[in-house]
């Protein structure tokens, strides 16, 4: 097996490659076969196919001069004024190479850059509009200033679909020679939760360990505990067996190497797959909700755990 990341090696390279951003894609690759792209925003959660979108977009339009005409900063390193006053603004005001009349900077994590970096940047993409076009990228479109937002055609991305994820598993799966199970490939769904760059990581430290990627083997690399373990220590502190209940969380806990906040996560999605009625089902949900609260204020995240659980012992 080649000792390289997976994230780069199955990274698209064209707009038909990209999985589960198709609206997206067909409105983008419109855009870049007239060579007529906008100032664009990607919001969405992490290991989506942002920054895959946008290095592809630099490859269809510019083909083998795309190095020369596309620049990548990620704000979350340089994310001061300085930044945009320089390196932006010096790349900007140069003429692109070849036949498309604009280069292209692309900005990864534009939500880090401070509120001044960001009145800088207004005005660059206001100044270069001609020469340059601007490919903002975050996790959140709310902390970015309105008069960039009114200034962007905004594209919202989505974690990818089951579907999407298990025909990207196939893919490398038959690539690399292993095999998944049925099973191991639902937890691999489970975990990763969207995100390919998780799921491809997980892969990877999976099919390393085995050349039969299981479930056992997915929950062990991932430290993610099994849904039926987390089920069962709800069932047991819903029947008022605290001791029983207890004794299953600290065996979670050791076993698979959990921090309080990772239980609390997945306390909170078996929590509504759970017998309980649906009001029930609510305040469980209410209880993990405070319980996070504590333990990222600092509380003990023992303390609060056995306290999540005394409290649902204790549910009407």
């Amino acid at each position: 097996m080649e000792h390289t990341i997976w994230t780069e090696k199955y990274r698209p390279q064209t707009f038909s490659e990209i999985k589960g951003q198709d609206s997206i894609v067909s409105r983008l690759k419109h855009l870049v076969e007239k060579k007529n792209l906008p100032h664009v925003m990607f919001a969405g959660p992490a290991g989506i196919g942002k920054t895959t979108l946008s290095l592809v977009i630099a490859k269809e339009m510019f083909g083998d001069d795309w190095k020369r005409n596309f620049l990548e900063l990620n704000a979350s390193d340089e994310r001061g004024i300085d930044v945009i006053r320089n390196q932006v603004k010096n790349f900007a005001r140069t003429k692109a190479l070849g036949d498309v009349p604009f280069k292209i900077i692309y900005l990864d994590e534009c939500d880090a850059l401070t509120k001044e970096a960001q009145q800088a940047l207004r005005r660059t993409m206001e100044n270069y509009t001609h020469s340059t076009r601007f490919i903002l990228s975050c996790n959140y479109s709310s902390k970015i200033i309105d008069p960039i937002q009114s200034r962007c055609a905004i594209f919202r991305f989505k974690p990818l679909d089951e579907g999407a994820m298990k025909e990207l598993i196939t893919l490398i799966a038959k690539e690399e020679g292993f095999s998944v199970t049925e099973d191991g490939e639902a937890a691999l769904v489970e975990v990763s939760q969207g995100d390919v760059r998780r799921l491809e990581n997980l892969l990877q430290a999976a099919a390393s360990d085995s050349n039969k990627v299981d479930e056992k083997v997915v929950y062990n690399v991932a430290s993610f505990a099994r849904p039926k373990e987390v089920g069962e220590m709800l069932s047991l502190a819903v029947k008022a067996d605290f001791k029983g209940a207890k004794r299953l969380l600290m065996k979670i806990m050791l076993d698979y190497g959990l921090s309080g906040l990772d239980v609390i996560k997945q306390i909170q999605q078996e929590a509504w797959k759970t017998d309980l009625e649906d009001r029930q089902k609510l305040e469980l949900v209410k209880l993990t909700g405070e319980a996070e609260f504590r333990m990222v204020e600092g509380a003990d995240e023992f303390v609060q755990l056995e306290a999540l659980l005394a409290s649902a012992a204790l549910l009407p």
